[in-house]
């Protein structure tokens, strides 16, 4: 498969993308980061675009997946729930499981791009 072309898993909830790569991402950002807004910065994308995603995330799931943690001297932060883990671990199998199951159709269709 190309290394351009890759097949991207996400999974909607009602009227909601609830899970996908660019969540996947900023879950395991906001791991690494302790930050909402240092996760955005790290993907390259606005603080405002950041918590939408979050509070998307938070509101289709039967827990939240990310915490917000207020005060401090350095203002709070945020953390990843160990239910946000177990999700982001279950959805990482679910996408490495449907890749493998196209892997074959996708060599083929990469021929058909510029």
């Amino acid at each position: 498969m190309s290394d351009t072309l890759q097949p991207q898993l996400k999974v909607s909830f009602r009227k909601s993308i609830a899970m996908g790569p660019g969540k996947a991402a900023l879950l395991d950002s906001i791991s690494q980061t302790g930050s909402i807004s240092a996760a955005a910065r790290e993907l390259g994308m606005s603080y405002r675009r950041a918590w939408v995603l979050v509070d998307t995330m938070n509101s289709c799931f039967v827990s939240p997946l990310v915490e917000t943690l207020t005060g401090g001297n350095r203002g709070g932060g945020a953390q990843v729930t160990e239910f946000g883990q177990q999700v982001l671990i279950h959805y990482r199998a679910m996408e490495q499981k449907a890749t493998a199951s196209v892997r074959r159709e996708m060599s083929k269709f990469s021929g058909f791009m510029r």
